[in-house]
């Protein structure tokens, strides 16, 4: 009796360790030298005088600022420039270039001959070179890809293994910053022989009405006399459907389930769903994925649009870059989810990713919180915008790039399309039809249920070489003044605004006299924050925005940018020192800038919008014109200052500013109180503001944008930090230094004002408030407890703030 029961014990842990699938990141105990080392990779070689980090890492974003770094003289074609000048700052002014070495050791508990272990990294910045125990597993060469290595037959079933990352910057290989390092995770995937391949599970949903949706499930298996089950479970975790088969065609089990009365995916409600897939050799359990996905129906028709589960809707996008401003690449949910409630609270409902592949943790965060995602992959082809970018690896590497890609994030849904490339100088010609065509074909075959476009600024040139009309859905970067042959030269019946506006401001800054125009510069190298400035090939947020209400056949836009980045500095991208750009609707430190709320007072009109520009702090213009401008999503305001009206002004369509603004162009400042009283369509007040002229600096606000953090080592909290005078009135043109000193249970990680002249790095704990504000980073440690920010600065009243993590 005794042994029979040691029996069944020992066959159910048998069978436990049968279906488990183990995966271990490797995020700590990483050694990190920069330079060439050709020995890293030996499993004696001593690493104890490298540095100790973690993963996600970006070496160069600790800086420092450095105008001489990636000094790139260079005609930015795309730009119309014609000939070559120095371009300061374009990749960041950070020290990203040179070689670097990373090493880790890790072991695989109850490793045995029946399993496969897996090396998986979500990106490596760049050319990754990856040895284990002293052989070369592998390499790749898009930094922004995802790629793996089945590494069975090199690890040590028992022990250590000796992990070994060689990466290779190039100078001129990007046009922005691209980071350095291991800035994605690492993995190791441990499961059965027999299992589910990796990223070997499609889902899409072929039907779907209010009563019934067709769930098809194709999964990618290895081994020999298999069956699958898959169980469907709803968002709160109940079995809505299940389906079983031993089925197999080839290596591929497809299955078609029903999902009655399904909750559809939006971004208005984003349902998410499980699906539980299960593999089995006989009754024995011998893998387990689990894949969330969404169920919703996605068009693009002609003459009519997009639309979304039946209801046709314009994108509400925006560009993002990948790095994080102040915390630079290295990739981060807490950033992440922060940048994306603030797009949300905008009323923007999409994001493209550009002009690279989108890491997993941006896709399930949209996936949850309701974006539309425009997955990009590339910036060049063949043809080349910088000395050594990715045309060097185009002809080799582009299908396996693809094919990663779309694998790795076709079960998101989010994605509603994907984007083979941005302004590449293949537009021109037979040869870049080809490729277009070339590229597009891998889509369809690797997944025939979304769309391709890109983006395209030689628009001409598309016209004539069939190159436009090809693509599934013509994307214009720009060129309004196109639109309109384009509609009626391609085929499709839509146009895609696929990179919209670059208008350029800075936060809190106002220039005189307010006037509309193009490449603007001021010897503070800043950008005028009344929203009139651009560059030379692009325009102001109001010219899309006639185009996105007046004609249906333009089916919306994506902003460049949603928020500032590191790199591109335009317009003052031969000027130093100027290292991050202006188009942001938000500055680098994800503070909004005014364009915010125009963008809002459009995007989200069922919330009330009521913004005033400028600040009202203007010692020394006494008496002079200070036109001030409304954003809001009421039709018409009347103006006060000081209680004396300045008039009623309502929309109306003489220009396009004035049907999206309102504006007083004729304001003599005096000091005082400015107040704006929003009126209905009936002439009735129904909401109102006011700013005041602030006196002198008197004390440090905190402001977090949560209280309460995950005791893990990686969750931030986000701290706005202003000043404020001894009546309450914040100090909108304070440039007060600041130090931070956090105690307790968390850290101190980095700062940011949003100033793109600002050379002070990032990670030190002081910086300098840029119009009266900047956003201090705290970082939870493994234990939890109570957190507390101190922030101090000379005759300033300290500003303190308690966090908590669990």
């Amino acid at each position: 009796m005794r042994n029979s029961f040691f029996t069944i014990i020992l066959l159910f842990a048998l069978s436990i360790n049968a279906q488990e699938r183990v995966i271990i990141e490797l995020n700590k105990g990483w050694k990190f030298e920069k330079g060439k080392n050709e020995n890293a990779f030996e499993n004696n070689f001593n690493d104890s005088k490298w540095e100790s980090v973690t993963v996600p890492h970006d070496w160069a974003i600790y800086g420092p600022f450095d105008k001489e770094i990636d000094k790139q003289v260079t005609a930015i074609v795309q730009n119309g420039e014609k000939s070559a000048t120095e371009k300061t700052g374009r990749t960041g002014a950070l020290p990203y270039i040179g070689e670097a070495w990373y090493r880790n050791q890790f072991s695989v508990p109850n490793l045995d001959k029946s399993k496969k272990v897996i090396l998986l990294f979500e990106g490596a910045m760049s050319e990754p070179k990856v040895f284990l125990n002293g052989k070369k597993v592998g390499e790749w060469n898009y930094g922004y890809n995802y790629f793996y290595f089945d590494i069975t037959n090199l690890i040590n079933e028992n022990g250590k293994n000796n992990l070994a990352v060689h990466l290779s910057n190039l100078e001129s290989s990007s046009r922005w910053y691209p980071g350095a390092g291991l800035y994605r995770k690492v993995k190791v995937i441990v499961k059965n022989k027999e299992s589910i391949d990796q990223w070997g599970t499609f889902i899409t949903t072929p039907i779907v009405t209010a009563e019934l949706a067709k769930v098809n499930i194709k999964t990618t298996v290895t081994g020999e006399n298999l069956q699958i089950k898959t169980v469907i479970k709803d968002a709160s975790g109940k079995e809505v459907a299940i389906n079983e088969t031993a089925l197999i065609f080839g290596k591929e089990f497809e299955q078609n389930i029903a999902v009655r009365n399904p909750h559809l995916w939006s971004p208005e409600s984003p349902y998410l769903y499980t699906a539980v897939t299960q593999i089995y050799v006989g009754n024995m359990l011998k893998d387990v994925s689990n894949t969330r996905f969404g169920i919703r129906e996605i068009k693009y028709e002609a003459n009519k649009g997009f639309s979304l589960n039946g209801k046709v809707r314009k994108f509400k996008g925006v560009c993002l870059h990948h790095d994080l401003g102040p915390i630079g690449t290295a990739i981060n949910k807490a950033a992440l989810r922060r940048q994306l409630t603030i797009l949300k609270d905008m009323g923007c409902d999409a994001i493209r990713s550009s002009h690279n592949m989108p890491s997993l943790e941006q896709l399930e965060l949209c996936d949850e919180m309701g974006f539309m995602f425009l997955a990009e992959s590339f910036d060049e082809w063949a043809k080349p915008k910088v000395e050594n970018g990715y045309h060097r690896f185009f002809d080799t590497d582009v299908e396996k790039d693809l094919v990663n890609l779309i694998h790795a994030t076709r079960n998101h849904p989010c994605i509603v399309m994907w984007s083979s490339g941005n302004e590449v100088p293949d537009q021109w010609g037979a040869e870049g039809v080809k490729r277009a065509k070339r590229l597009q074909d891998i889509f369809h075959r690797e997944d025939p249920t979304r769309p391709v476009t890109v983006g395209m600024d030689q628009v001409k040139a598309t016209m004539e070489s069939g190159f436009g009309a090809l693509l599934d859905i013509p994307g214009l970067n720009y060129r309004l003044p196109l639109y309109e042959e384009a509609f009626k030269k391609f085929p499709q019946g839509f146009i895609l605004g696929s990179e919209t506006a670059s208008t350029v401001s800075s936060r809190g800054i106002y220039k005189f006299p307010v006037v509309k125009g193009p490449n603007k510069q001021y010897p503070d190298f800043q950008c005028s924050s009344y929203d009139l400035e651009y560059c030379s090939w692009s325009n102001v947020p109001d010219d899309d925005f006639v185009l996105q209400d007046d004609k249906p056949w333009v089916i919306g836009e994506f902003v460049w940018t949603g928020f500032d980045y590191l790199g591109e500095p335009t317009p003052y991208d031969e000027k130093w020192p100027s290292r991050s750009s202006y188009f942001g609707i938000n500055d680098l430190a994800g503070l909004p800038k005014d364009r915010f709320y125009l963008y809002r007072s459009r995007w989200k009109t069922n919330d009330k919008t009521l913004h005033i520009l400028p600040h009202w702090n203007w010692e020394g213009r006494e008496g002079e014109t200070t036109p001030v401008f409304v954003y809001t999503n009421y039709n018409s305001a009347e103006l006060f200052v000081n209680g004396k009206s300045m008039g009623i002004q309502k929309k109306n369509n003489t220009t396009p500013q004035n049907r999206y603004r309102l504006m007083w162009m004729d304001v003599k400042y005096e000091p005082g109180t400015l107040k704006v009283v929003a009126l209905d369509n009936q002439g009735k007040p129904v909401a109102e503001k006011e700013i005041h002229t602030a006196e002198k600096p008197y004390e440090i606000k905190l402001e977090a944008d949560r209280n309460t953090l995950e005791a893990n080592g990686e969750d931030i909290a986000f701290v706005t930090v202003s000043v404020v005078d001894k009546k309450g009135n914040p100090c909108p043109t304070a440039t007060n230094q600041l130090q931070f000193a956090v105690s307790g249970n968390g850290t101190f990680r980095a700062a940011c004002n949003g100033d793109a002249t600002s050379l002070e790095q990032f990670h030190l704990p002081t910086m300098k408030l840029f119009s009266g504000k900047l956003v201090a980073l705290v970082q939870s440690t493994a234990t939890s407890g109570k957190i507390e920010l101190t922030v101090t600065g000379k005759g300033l009243k300290k500003g303190k703030i308690n966090l908590k993590s669990n």
